[in-house]
């Protein structure tokens, strides 16, 4: 709706301020009209207005995105002003502003972090079949891919730092994987259905919690419970062939205190790459009840059960330039057939809910605890093949695919005119698998090749309880635990025996020690991994309407133990005999932990009612994750681990006025004693594994954000960021071999060399149109520059080996939508159209620098997943 000024014969002026009914805040840009006219203003960066009015009795209309409309009568006398005072406007959603401070929403003007707010809204018009992280994607020193292209395989990079360091929270309960930090959005699919807002807070953040924000904190905050009854039905689809179906219901506040809201959704269909079809549900449920005037129950349930055909996300899935050419973006080796019918050999499925009870008690008026108490149980894996050859082979003159298959068939002919695919690149054809299986068991033997499971399952529970304290007018304590438990599952078991009577698992050392697996045995490896952790936390807060400034500390330990029930045989286990078999109660490591902590404060200045600055600094000892303190797959302890540290000091400038918008901030990152892992090759071309720390790595920034709305209708925005990312110094490695074994050591020699896997500079351009009152559109446009390819450190031994990782093109794209608001007899409807990537363009989105040695690092040794070409989403939404 468009709000303007308005000057008519006998009129009188009404002031006044707009805040939220239960923080007392000002609402910048609520919406203040009068009923029955076009006489319309905004509310200001302090919440006030002024507008003029005719004169006599008045009906004032006070409304904001998020919060219930409030209508108020005043009689206005020609040429006088008239004082509303301060409107209180509140939230459209039970608990939403418990929920805001237990999820540590920054809020602007006060907040001392580089913040990038996006609504709702946005993301329900924006997101379409785009994956949950690419709605971020038009924020400064964001990265998002689809890398292999499979549904909910995407991934995030913030600030050059990727998913396993970048912390992600629901509510203010941290997300990402304890043994990991991996974050794997295909398990939270549903999860763009049910936000209501979510934050992309670079840097340290603004978290009181212990968790992994070295390059940022995606803070997304799901709807709660409606406040009105209500409802919603929604249908979209691609050009491609993925549909989705979503219905929302809500029973409103009811007059007992109940109330309940509910999104379903179901996805299906084909993928835009090759054989990555997807059958996906989810779901979010939110159930509140209001005992009395002082406390609060809500119940949340999340979860996105699916099952969807991959192209990996890695090195090995990935495409040369020759074989682009050759077989196009969409091409994926990863499937073939059998009987005639199409098989992808890499299947992801997984369900992991997550369950949480939110307790809200307002002690006092000075005192309000907030609790958490939350699950989360993950099912589910992926498949592969696996046989008893690590290499091609042969089958009645015919070769037998296998996991690595691809990497070991010779590329010489790729792109020549005589290029058959046959002979250098054929998909995989399990007929030839199955009929090896065939040939082996007429003789009695064991399965060649067959399909398993490599499952990783996990139970997690956790607590999260702060207490906030007013110690006065201006100072405000917050102090609270923070506790997790959480057991990781992993194994393989046989998937399909492609036409065998049995798979034989006793080869291989230990093992399963089954020598006739069948369909659902486990085998080739069986462990869990237990991560326990205790963290406390506390935050002394400063604010009044010029000054906010904070101080935060945390410490926490961590407890790492792993259980392994294959590597090991009996005669580990004090009884004096061997039998070959591994011993199924499981051999545990010793258990290990590690101190953590981390101190960070802020400053906000509003030097004038439009201007403000803030800075803030941090240092941060975390934990390692888990695979680093158990090295070579094996119960083996790390001896050399510890903490890795990193700081960060960030200083920005943001200017508010009616129609413009500006945000200017810098920052600088130190990631000391970095652990990572990888593999070596000696001279005699044996594998061996590496682990190291010390890959120190500096992040340093200016980021910029930048909205001017010229008229009522319209609404343009600008952000950019330049960056550089870079490794500090060579570091020392420590070698081990197949038998995990240290064999010696060598120096990796990687000072001065980009840090890869996102664009060190951007730019983007966005445009928000209201044409009618029925008609919207909006243009998305995108640059990314100064984009390294991934590379493998461990591989720069020589100190002649010092290039820069392969440079990826620069490239640009535009996305584009328009929406048409119409009414189904009197049901509000909404249509609307994406189109992503309007101009087609050949870009590649995600790249691996193949080359080890001087000169090799050139386009003719990388491999990549390129972007998706055009491609379109429709959707119709209708609101009840």
């Amino acid at each position: 709706m468009g709000l303007y000024s308005f000057t008519a014969f006998g009129q009188g002026t009404i002031t006044g301020k707009v805040v939220d009914a239960e923080t007392g805040e000002s609402l910048i840009g609520a919406a203040v009209t009068v009923r029955g006219t076009t006489i319309g203003t905004a509310t200001d960066f302090n919440g006030s207005y002024k507008l003029q009015v005719p004169a006599g009795e008045q009906t004032v209309v006070f409304s904001y995105i998020g919060y219930e409309q409030k209508k108020q009568t005043v009689t206005v006398k020609n040429g006088a002003m008239v004082d509303m005072k301060k409107v209180s406007l509140k939230n459209d959603a039970v608990g939403l502003s418990e929920v805001n401070v237990m999820a540590n929403v920054a809020v602007s003007r006060k907040t001392p972090v580089a913040v990038s707010t996006i609504d709702a809204k946005t993301i329900q018009l924006e997101l379409g079949s785009q994956e949950f992280p690419e709605i971020m994607k038009m924020t400064p020193s964001v990265y998002t891919s689809k890398l292999g292209g499979g549904y909910g395989d995407s991934r995030i990079n913030v600030r050059g730092f990727d998913q396993r360091n970048v912390a992600v929270l629901i509510n203010g309960i941290p997300v990402n994987d304890m043994e990991n930090g991996w974050v794997y959005w295909s398990n939270w699919a549903g999860l763009s259905d049910a936000t209501r807002l979510m934050q992309v807070q670079r840097g340290l953040g603004a978290s009181k919690l212990a968790i992994s924000s070295v390059g940022g904190t995606l803070n997304i905050i799901t709807k709660t419970t409606d406040a009105k009854k209500g409802g919603f039905a929604q249908y979209g689809m691609t050009d491609y062939g993925r549909r989705k179906y979503m219905i929302g219901l809500s029973t409103g506040l009811m007059k007992d205190g109940w109330a309940v809201s509910f999104i379903g959704s179901r996805t299906e269909g084909t993928g835009y790459i090759d054989a990555t079809w997807v059958n996906a549900w989810s779901y979010f449920l939110s159930v509140s009840k209001q005992l009395n005037d002082k406390n609060l129950l809500q119940f949340t349930a999340i979860g996105a059960p699916q099952e969807h055909g991959q192209r990996p996300n890695d090195e090995y899935s990935a495409l040369t330039d020759a074989e682009h050419n050759a077989m196009g973006s969409k091409y994926n080796y990863r499937y073939g057939y059998l009987d005639g019918k199409q098989m992808n050999e890499k299947v992801n499925y997984y369900h992991k809910p997550q369950f949480a009870l939110n307790w809200y008690w307002d002690i006092s008026d000075n005192a309000k605890l907030k609790t958490s108490v939350y699950a989360s149980v993950g099912r589910g894996g992926g498949s592969g093949l696996l046989g008893r050859k690590y290499g091609p082979f042969q089958y009645n003159g015919q070769e037998v695919p296998n996991f690595n298959y691809k990497y070991d068939v010779p590329r010489a002919g790729i792109g020549s005119a005589g290029w058959n695919i046959a002979d250098h690149y054929q998909l995989e054809d399990f007929n030839i698998s199955r009929a090896a299986n065939l040939d082996a068991a007429s003789n009695g033997e064991g399965a060649v090749q067959i399909l398993r499971n490599s499952v990783n399952q996990h139970n997690w529970e956790g607590i999260l309880s702060s207490l906030n304290q007013r110690l006065g007018e201006h100072l405000n304590l917050v102090a609270g635990i923070d506790g997790r438990m959480y057991k990781g599952m992993h194994y393989r078991e046989v998937r399909d025996l492609l036409g065998a009577t049995y798979y034989d698992d006793s080869y291989a050392g230990y093992k399963s020690g089954n020598a006739m697996a069948k369909k659902g045995d486990k085998i080739d490896y069986y462990d869990d991994g237990l991560v326990n952790y205790l963290g406390g936390f506390s935050q002394l807060e400063w604010s009044n309407d010029i000054w906010s400034a904070f101080v935060a500390a945390t410490v926490s330990n961590t407890w790492y133990k792993r259980i392994d029930y294959f590597t090991y045989d009996s005669n580990k286990y004090n009884d004096g005999t061997y039998n070959g078999a591994p011993n199924y109660t499981g051999v545990k490591s010793p258990t290990k932990n590690q101190l953590g902590y981390d101190a960070k404060g802020g400053v906000n200045w509003n030097v004038s009612p439009r201007s403000n600055f803030f800075v803030n600094a941090g240092y941060y000892a975390r934990a390692p994750y888990f695979d680093y303190v158990f090295i070579n797959y094996s119960n083996d302890v790390n001896p050399d681990y510890t903490t890795e540290k990193i700081s960060s000091i960030e200083a920005g400038y943001g200017y508010k006025s009616k129609k413009f918008d500006a945000k200017i901030n810098a920052y600088y990152t130190q990631w000391n004693d970095r652990w990572t892992q990888g593999s070596y090759y000696d001279d005699a071309s044996t594998k061996h594994t590496v682990y190291f720390k010390g890959l120190n790595e500096l992040h340093k920034g200016i980021e910029a954000q930048l909205k001017y709305n010229p008229t009522h209708w319209l609404r343009l925005a600008a952000q950019g960021s330049v960056n550089d990312w870079h490794y500090t110094k060579d570091v020392n490695v420590d070698i081990f071999d197949a038998n995990r074994q240290k064999i010696g050591s060598a120096t990796v020699y990687t000072k001065g060399l980009k840090v890869a896997d996102a664009p060190q500079t951007q730019f983007g351009l966005a445009a928000k149109a209201n044409l009618t009152k029925q008609i919207d559109l909006g243009l998305n446009w995108l640059y990314n520059a100064d984009f390294y390819s991934k590379f493998s450190p461990e591989k720069r031994t020589s100190a002649a080996d010092r290039e820069q990782p392969w440079k990826i093109p620069n490239y640009n794209t535009l996305d584009a939508r328009v929406g048409y608001a119409f009414k189904i007899g009197t049901l509000d409807s909404y249509l609307n159209m994406n189109c992503y990537n309007v101009f087609n363009t050949s870009y590649i989105a995600d790249a691996w620098d193949g080359g080890s040695g001087v000169g090799k690092h050139t386009r003719d040794n990388m491999v990549g997943f390129w972007g998706f070409g055009r491609n379109f989403n429709f959707s119709l939404r209708v609101n009840f």
